[in-house]
């Protein structure tokens, strides 16, 4: 993604997950996101971070990222194109 298309190229550096274990936004098969997701829902930066991971193609976006797991974002893309914008 350039720097064009996220107006704050440096939001990452607020990110709430910067000191969180990398593990917890990867959780295993069957596991559990909601630790990943309540360190997102106070992230001063979520939005960002969601519209980076909506950005990449499906597939290469795993893990938690903007509060949302891949199955969610995938769905928001889906729900996106029906409705006709990439809002």
């Amino acid at each position: 993604m350039s720097a064009a298309a996220v107006p704050d190229a440096g939001w990452w550096q607020r990110a709430a997950c910067l000191d969180a274990d990398p593990e917890l936004f990867f959780p295993p098969k069957g596991g559990s996101a909601q630790p990943a997701k309540m360190v997102c829902a106070c992230c001063p930066v979520k939005r960002p971070c969601l519209a980076e991971a909506l950005a990449l193609p499906s597939g290469l976006d795993d893990g938690v990222r903007g509060g949302l797991t891949v199955r969610q974002r995938d769905a928001l893309r889906v729900r996106r194109r029906r409705r006709g914008g990439a809002r």
